[in-house]
């Protein structure tokens, strides 16, 4: 079976696309970056994010917080890029700045896509970008 997949969500950044809600995993998408732009500053109560870095060069910026998205833990910062596999567990928060036009794939175990997306996502009042 083929089905064509249509973007969710599109603004200067860039585009999110649901690549499937359910099966095989909880929820996969797309995520684009223009140079220069931000996407996460956020945190998962439940859920377990994975990103696969398709393409491109991002600075990632990781760090603990409590159940109020306040920071218990040091700020990590890495250079992510193509072929890298991140592992967001919960109450990790995660950010990321393209340093270049990049994409990732983004897989998660627990609710996150669809009508579900902003069911275990927690925007952070302090980013950490």
């Amino acid at each position: 079976m083929i089905q064509k997949k249509k973007i969710n969500q599109k603004d200067k950044r860039g585009f999110i696309l649901d690549i499937f809600v359910g099966k095989p995993k909880d929820h996969c998408t797309l995520v684009t970056f223009k140079r220069n732009s931000i996407r996460g500053n956020h945190f998962h109560k439940k859920s377990t994010q994975y990103s696969f870095i398709l393409e491109g060069k991002l600075t990632m910026i990781t760090s603990r917080v409590d159940k109020n998205g306040k920071f218990i833990g040091k700020k990590i910062k890495k250079i992510v890029k193509k072929n890298d596999l991140i592992t967001h567990k919960p109450f990790t928060s995660h950010a990321f700045k393209a340093k270049t036009k990049s994409r990732m794939l983004a897989f998660a175990d627990g609710l996150r896509g669809g009508k579900n997306y902003e069911k275990d996502t927690f925007r952070l009042k302090n980013k950490l970008i």
